[in-house]
């Protein structure tokens, strides 16, 4: 299954920067930087249905270099709380055996935003937007502390969003993402193969999800009538 969502999401990506990358404005600014705060959420071994089960919080603080109207590049550090209770799940365990868990992540990753629209404020002829859909995919490493551990984990997040521009430096966003842990001890050292099922690694069920709002303020003005001297 994530191997399908990777792939797909890669072929997605390449056939929108291909159509994207030739209706792309230069940016008037290179760089923004900001925060964002909201709930996060947990799907694993002890919630396998809903992402507000028992939702946490989250915050996050980014900088992102910024290519051009369309794309983006940005790089993150978060932290969220998460929280789960086996006892509320339909499935019985071995033995009628019952866990719960805590535990407090922080993560730091890179990623590519690709804009729906050219977005940006300026000149009509631009046909730029003050507002703009947006995708998000990128890679990542987590660490979780619970019951006195520790684990560490690489993480596949993917996520959509929407951008919108009071002012030109300004930004405000609403942002949804999925974050894929490769490593199955986010929510504890308990919490791993309770129905004694051994898999490989890449086939654990740890993911964590953020529902966040946010802002971000532009700055490192381009050039618009550079001159080259010899």
């Amino acid at each position: 299954m994530i191997r399908k969502i990777v792939i797909a999401s890669i072929i997605f990506i390449t056939l929108l920067a291909g159509r994207w990358q030739a209706e792309a404005q230069t940016a008037p600014y290179k760089f923004d930087f900001g925060a964002m705060i909201g709930m996060s959420g947990y799907l694993g071994d002890a919630n396998s249905a809903s992402l507000l089960k028992h939702p946490g919080i989250s915050a996050e603080v980014a900088a992102r270099y910024i290519a051009n109207t369309r794309f983006a590049f940005r790089a993150s550090l978060g932290m969220l709380t998460m929280k789960g209770n086996t006892a509320e799940m339909a499935d019985v365990l071995p033995d009628m055996a019952s866990y719960e868990f805590s535990s407090t992540v922080y993560d730091l990753g890179v990623r590519a935003e690709f804009n729906f629209f050219n977005y940006g404020i300026g000149e009509t002829y631009k046909r730029l937007k003050r507002w703009t859909p947006y995708l998000t995919v990128g890679v990542g490493a987590c660490l979780a502390s619970s019951g006195g551990h520790t684990s560490v984990a690489p993480t596949l997040p993917m996520g959509f969003g929407i951008k919108f521009k009071p002012r030109e430096r300004f930004n405000l966003l609403l942002e949804f993402t999925m974050t894929k842990a490769f490593g199955d001890h986010l929510d504890g050292q308990e919490l791993s193969d309770l129905n004694q099922i051994k898999t490989a690694f890449y086939k654990n069920t740890d993911w964590y999800s953020r529902i966040s709002i946010g802002f971000s303020y532009e700055f490192g003005k381009r050039c618009e009538t550079c001159h080259y001297v010899e």
